[in-house]
């Protein structure tokens, strides 16, 4: 008989058909901001989207199927040929806050996700100051 307390976040959510689903709706929004988009250098957006899902899926205690086909997650260094500036952050947590909205978490859960995406965007900067922003830019 299993415990509560060995349930891990995954399963509390859901499983994959929760993360599936977060994850495919936040590609919704990205494919069509104007600021996130260019950073795909992919034309179509579903190896990202897959790639994303195994990873929060690995991360939140489900199959390791991230590590087990990429490796170590590295996200700063996959990330690093990107610039990832504060206002590309702020339209991933738009993008991923619809998403999470449409979820069916309890506010707790809502709560944990979203904590954690947001510590992770804000991770994720590597470019403090946005290109277009530049004088003579």
């Amino acid at each position: 008989m299993s415990t509560p307390s060995s349930a891990t976040f995954y399963d509390e959510i859901g499983g994959s058909p929760t993360i599936t689903g977060i994850v495919k709706r936040f590609y919704e929004g990205v494919a069509t901001d104007e600021v996130l988009r260019p950073l795909y250098p992919e034309e179509d957006l579903s190896a990202a989207e897959e790639r994303f899902r195994m990873f929060l899926e690995q991360y939140w205690g489900g199959p390791t199927t991230y590590s087990d086909q990429r490796g170590h997650p590295r996200l700063r260094m996959r990330h690093a040929p990107f610039a990832v500036t504060p206002t590309a952050r702020d339209h991933w947590l738009l993008h991923f806050r619809a998403a999470l909205d449409e979820a069916d978490l309890t506010p707790e859960q809502d709560a944990q996700f979203w904590e954690y995406v947001t510590h992770a965007a804000q991770f994720m900067i590597n470019t403090m100051e946005d290109l277009q922003e530049r004088p003579g830019g």
